[in-house]
């Protein structure tokens, strides 16, 4: 059975991730990229879908785990009878092939260790024909080949390898996978101690860009490490979640794949890197996204996959049961199709974003979003699935018009600051135009509340962003109202959903409920601070903090219930709220294209 998801520590090079268990277990691996499909998928089943487990004999969990510094080395301690025990695991920056590097290091007494690998391809469902050659261990299935290589001597038997060993004082003991396509010969596996050492220097050099200044600074600059892992580095783009169909609700069927590049996500993402002086990032995600989205504005997707391809079909994995039996488990992600309109305001917002950060504008970039300005001028009062997707019936979702304003007060701004070539004065009227409509067939003047969609009875907690693109400030009485309401109608124990699903008559076509939306409440945080009450607001973070887990991160969502993390993890959009949140409160305004 699969650990909780908060016991899960993230290792990754940059082009895949995988997630190693407070038992010293990898659950979940996919080869070679994030997308790829699983060779260890015991998070979504048991440890007969894939594992890899290197702890004590005995068994049990670690007693302390902690991050190398500001890098993605994960350091793992048990404390048994027989001694102290630590286990060092890496993913190494990418070289000619994938590696995950673990390292046994003795710190006292004597203390017996035992390895278990368990390689499935396939999400589990191939079992791969194992060999041993010249010393290493080979595991092939198809195009996929795997090697292990260790001084430690391994046993065999029914397509599982172990190891028993005992380790002292000093003694350093390595094991090291290594993935390469199965028609190509083995690459030269890393040395175990050069790719500690590089991949730690990876890190302290990529992390020295960072300016950021204000409180928190450990959880903020440990959620940069984390968002900077979940970037494809061959393409530039930005991952939502290195999982798949981990539940929005234990045991249900809201189960997604979060393996790709949302664009909302990505912009969002953009945003916190570049307020924290990553000025590289935006470069390589701009140049990713003029790739992914050329040709017709129309044909923009809300979704690609990491190297900007547009196909990304949904089907189930029936042969694993789900994260403690919520099924089905997904693969692809259907909402690729969905229509989206708040996407061509949030890509119009961040481009103008990091022009204004002092990215150079190239005219391959303004021609994008003068495209993207006239696509938004014939169907901004098209009704759509909103940001959170919704598999219901399209609606006129209030969140979704208001980006549609900001993407045209972007153009507007850019014509007019940046002396960029456009009809300004056009869209200056239908951005007016759309801000008329919005606070006549989107506000509820009974309720003294703005609603999830014109004629709406429910609330969305996207609803807080408003004045965080400038569509109204938070002095409007009209927004301390929609603030006073989500307070409360969409609270429960202080945090935040994104909306109540059942509202409407079941506005988002789904059965279930789910938990609190973690980025929510962190735009909870930001309006508290943003009407006064900032003692509320710091409060309120605190509390967010207090969720992460032992090394700093927080998946998709929250169950009050229960007292669990749920959601794919680690989440760009949580760990993106921490950083634009932790930066208000230190007195940085959030800083957006509408500044």
């Amino acid at each position: 059975m699969s650990a909780e998801i908060e016991d899960y520590a993230l290792l990754g090079d940059l082009q895949t991730g995988a997630l190693v268990g407070r038992d010293g277990s990898i659950d979940w691996l996919c080869l070679p990229r994030f997308d790829s499909r699983a060779c260890f998928a015991a998070l979504l089943h048991d440890e007969s879908a894939g594992h890899w487990r290197l702890a004590p004999a005995a068994g049990g969990t670690a007693h302390r785990r902690q991050y190398r510094g500001e890098s993605l080395i994960l350091e793992s301690e048990w404390h048994t009878p027989e001694g102290s025990v630590r286990v060092i695991d890496c993913m190494p920056p990418r070289g000619e092939a994938a590696d995950v590097v673990r390292v046994v290091e003795g710190l006292s007494g004597r203390v017996p260790m035992r390895m278990h690998l368990r390689l499935r391809f396939d999400y589990g469902h191939i079992l791969p024909w194992v060999s041993r050659i010249e010393g290493d261990l080979n595991t092939v299935a198809g195009p996929d080949a795997v090697w292990l290589r260790t001084p430690v001597a391994t046993q065999g038997s029914g397509n599982e390898t172990s190891a028993e060993f005992t380790v002292g004082p000093g003694d350093r003991v390595p094991f090291i996978l290594l993935y390469q396509p199965s028609h190509l010969p083995s690459a030269e596996p890393v040395d175990a101690e050069w790719a500690l050492a590089d991949t730690e220097r990876f890190w302290s050099t990529w992390m020295s860009v960072c300016d950021y200044r204000g409180h928190w600074q450990d959880a903020v600059r440990r959620s940069l490490v984390t968002l900077k892992a979940l970037t494809y580095a061959p393409t530039g783009g930005i991952l939502a979640a290195a999982t798949t169909s981990l539940p929005e609700q234990i045991g249900g069927e809201r189960n997604w794949d979060y393996r790709y590049c949302w664009l909302r996500d990505a912009t969002f993402t953009l945003q916190a890197l570049l307020d924290t002086g990553f000025i590289e990032e935006a470069y390589e995600w701009r140049e990713w996204l003029l790739r992914a989205v050329a040709g017709d504005p129309a044909d923009l997707q809300i979704m690609y996959a990491l190297d900007g391809t547009r196909r990304i079909p949904e089907w189930t994995a029936d042969w694993l049961e789900g994260y403690e039996g919520a099924s089905p488990v997904r693969i692809g992600n259907a909402a690729v199709d969905q229509f989206q309109l708040d996407v061509w305001g949030q890509v119009l917002d961040s481009l103008h974003l990091a022009r204004e950060s002092g990215l150079a504008m190239s005219e391959t970039a303004w021609n994008l979003q003068h495209a993207m300005l006239d696509f938004l001028e014939g169907h901004w009062n098209d009704p759509d699935n909103s940001l959170w997707e919704v598999r219901g019936e399209r609606r006129h979702f209030v969140h979704s018009k208001v980006m549609a304003w900001a993407g045209l007060d972007r153009g507007v701004r850019a014509v007019h600051e940046g002396r960029l070539p456009g009809p300004a004065d056009r869209w200056a009227a239908l951005r007016d135009r759309i801000h008329d409509e919005v606070c006549a067939k989107g506000y509820d003047a009974e309720r003294g509340t703005f609603t999830q969609f014109y004629g709406s009875q429910g609330l969305d907690a996207a609803l807080l962003l408003l004045p965080r693109v400038g569509f109204l400030p938070w002095s409007d009485p009209r927004m301390r109202g929609t603030l006073a309401a989500v307070e409360r109608e969409l609270t429960e124990d202080g945090f935040v959903l994104r909306y109540r699903p059942e509202a409407d008559g079941g506005v988002d076509g789904l059965p279930g409920t789910e938990g609190a939306f973690l980025a929510c409440t962190f735009w909870l945080a930001d309006a508290l601070h943003g009407t006064g009450r900032v003692a509320e607001a710091k409060a309120l973070f605190e509390r967010l903090l207090a969720l992460r887990n032992d090394v700093g991160l927080l998946s998709e969502e929250y169950d009050t219930r229960l007292k669990r993390q749920i959601g794919n993890t680690p989440q760009a959009f949580s760990m993106v709220g921490l950083v634009n949140t932790a930066r208000n409160l230190s007195g940085g305004e959030i800083r957006t294209a509408a500044e």
